[in-house]
């Protein structure tokens, strides 16, 4: 389930799961997928062993972006 979050959350995940591959003793592999919502959302899905979802408000997304994705 994804939890509506501030972009810093994001980082400081991803930031905690880098230092915890890194420290790992053998084989880290981490993924991040960044999927477009509507309403000038995105969703951040880290895949780390198991998948961290968060759902991120992005004012900088142009409105012609969102509009197209709802068309498709």
């Amino acid at each position: 389930m994804s939890a509506r979050v501030d972009n810093t959350d994001v980082k400081a995940r991803l930031f905690a799961l880098y230092d915890e591959l890194i420290t790992h003793d053998g084989y880290a592999e981490m993924r991040v997928e960044i999927r477009l919502l509507k309403r000038g959302q995105k969703e951040i899905i880290i895949h780390c062993g198991k998948q961290y979802r968060f759902v991120v408000d992005c004012p900088g997304v142009p409105e012609a972006a969102i509009n197209e994705e709802t068309m498709v």
